[in-house]
């Protein structure tokens, strides 16, 4: 398949899809290499660039997706008047917060930073895929340990978890374990 045919069939998929796709999951529909299909991605994503298009092919860790360029949000939304975004609650904010920061991350460290039981929040974010368990710890129970998934950096705008904020700096609070972005 030639690079140019590559880059036209991903967009293709990305369009009908509606959602992100991950990188190996197009490299095995177009049977291309990863490499090859990140070339032909690359392609795409210069003709977009080029031509100032409406939509623009954004990376979020390691799948893509066809988004509405920010300038021309407004008018889509205009048009589609969409429902409300469905919002986190402070108590999953603060969880994912956590693990965000701290992956891997067990359910005893989060309820360590936030004093509180956090079950319902963990099973929110999981059915959410903002979180996923990534293995379990070595230690007494063998804890489950969550980290955030490429759908958290999507719903966040970012395209790693080394683009977040530092956190402050805060004076007088107990010793905690370092933080692992």
């Amino acid at each position: 398949m030639e690079l140019s045919e590559a880059s036209h069939a991903i967009e293709a998929i990305l369009f009908v899809s509606g959602e992100s796709v991950s990188v190996a999951d197009l490299s095995q529909a177009l049977g291309l290499s990863e490499l090859e299909t990140m070339h032909a991605v690359e392609l795409l994503q210069k003709e977009y660039e080029s031509h100032s298009r409406g939509i623009a092919l954004k990376r979020y860790g390691d799948h893509l997706k066809l988004e509405t360029r920010a300038e021309y949000a407004l008018y889509v939304e205009r048009l589609l008047q969409p429902v409300q975004r469905q919002t986190l609650s402070q108590a999953a904010m603060e969880t994912l917060a956590v693990i965000a920061y701290r992956q891997p991350a067990t359910k005893g460290d989060v309820e360590m930073v936030r004093g509180v039981k956090c079950d319902y929040s963990v099973q929110s974010l999981l059915n959410k895929g903002l979180i996923r368990e990534v293995g379990r710890k070595e230690a007494l129970g063998r804890p489950i340990l969550y980290a955030t998934t490429d759908r958290f950096l999507e719903h966040f705008g970012i395209t790693d978890v080394r683009e977040l904020p530092p956190l402050p700096q805060v004076t007088g609070a107990a010793e905690l374990p370092p933080l692992v972005p």
